[in-house]
């Protein structure tokens, strides 16, 4: 069973998360809670997954994200919003949140989504993923030396980390390149170690402005 913790201001969106992540057998939405509550609603039951609303007027979603993470074994975090391009996603993303999808996400897509998250995939609501993956804060001249990163890793690496920015877990990209989960969860060590980030969603985000995605599908059209 995934336990999930719901937290957002409007109670009108707890509720409506609640019901559609209820209807699944492998789903429990354990509490829902505003930003102020959020910290101690968390401490107390222990989920596995929490959505967090990036804009909350109580408290800030960033501000209660980094609390989050400061916790021994923290849950895995999505982030929450209603803009297809908030400005605070990549803040978010490279703060240590584990992907962010729109409040307007499909019911049946989002127990999918859950269900990623918790296997450790990385979750980019693809409405507004290619504009924040494109928009980089740093000067070319930061992206160029990313980009050379990239190519220290081997090609095997490189085909695990494309699969990690699309979103797959260990397992499911050990069942699309037939690997071991374990030897996969190897590839992604080193691949992170390799391009000097601390997570899977910041990998994600370099594989696309390295233009790893754009490689793969060109390849794909070719072929």
């Amino acid at each position: 069973m995934i336990r999930v913790v719901v937290v957002d201001d409007e109670a009108l969106v707890r509720s409506g998360f609640q019901l559609i992540l209820g209807a699944s057998e492998d789903i429990e939405v354990v509490a829902t809670a505003s930003g102020g509550q959020a910290v101690e609603t968390v401490r107390r039951e222990r989920p596995d997954v929490v959505l967090l609303d990036i804009r909350m007027p109580d408290v800030d979603g960033l501000t209660v994200l980094r609390e989050l993470r400061t916790m021994p074994d923290p849950p895995v975090v999505a982030m929450l919003t209603t803009f297809d391009a908030d400005e605070y996603i990549l803040t978010a993303l490279h703060s240590g949140a584990a992907g962010f999808l729109l409040k307007d996400t499909e019911p049946e897509q989002l127990a999918h989504l859950v269900r990623t998250l918790a296997a450790g995939g990385v979750v980019l609501s693809p409405k507004a993923s290619r504009t924040l993956l494109h928009s980089h804060p740093g000067t070319g001249t930061a992206v160029d030396e990313e980009a050379a990163r990239v190519r220290l890793l081997t090609a095997r690496e490189r085909d695990v980390l494309v699969l990690v920015a699309e979103g797959l877990s260990n397992a499911d990209i050990g069942a699309r390149i037939h690997l071991g989960a374990g030897t996969v969860k190897d590839h992604v060590s080193a691949i992170l170690t390799k391009l000097r980030v601390a997570s899977r969603v910041q990998a994600a985000l370099l594989a696309q402005r390295a233009g790893l995605l754009d490689e793969r599908l060109r390849s794909e059209v070719g072929g």
